[in-house]
């Protein structure tokens, strides 16, 4: 459980720093939305080494099915697109990837 609140804060982190570089480049903004914008991405970087993994690989391979769903979820909340029903089944796909990713057993190491 405290895997899935980490990714869901990391998502959160991520998407509003790139976020930031976005609207400075393409929409116009002014260059100060890269100061919290980069802060945003450096707590990215940070939050996910506190996802349970053995491995980085794994917890980044992860964190993308999480990653896409919150991109889906920002589309929506944000940009006021509405995600239509191949978006849903993309993200459900991914978060079900993710799922076997991060709580699959795994063979004890030798």
């Amino acid at each position: 459980m405290f895997s899935i609140v980490i990714f869901v804060l990391t998502a959160l982190c991520e998407i509003a720093g790139c976020f930031a570089f976005w609207a400075w480049l393409r929409l116009g903004k002014s260059v100060l939305w890269l100061i919290p914008g980069t802060l945003a991405l450096v707590a990215f970087a940070w939050l996910l080494t506190y996802v349970e993994s053995d491995a980085a690989g794994r917890t980044y391979a992860a964190y993308g099915g999480v990653y896409i769903v919150a991109s889906l979820l920002w589309l929506w909340t944000i940009e006021g697109a509405r995600p239509d029903r191949w978006d849903v089944l993309g993200g459900a796909v991914c978060l079900i990837g993710a799922a076997i990713i991060l709580f699959g057993p795994r063979a004890a190491a030798a």
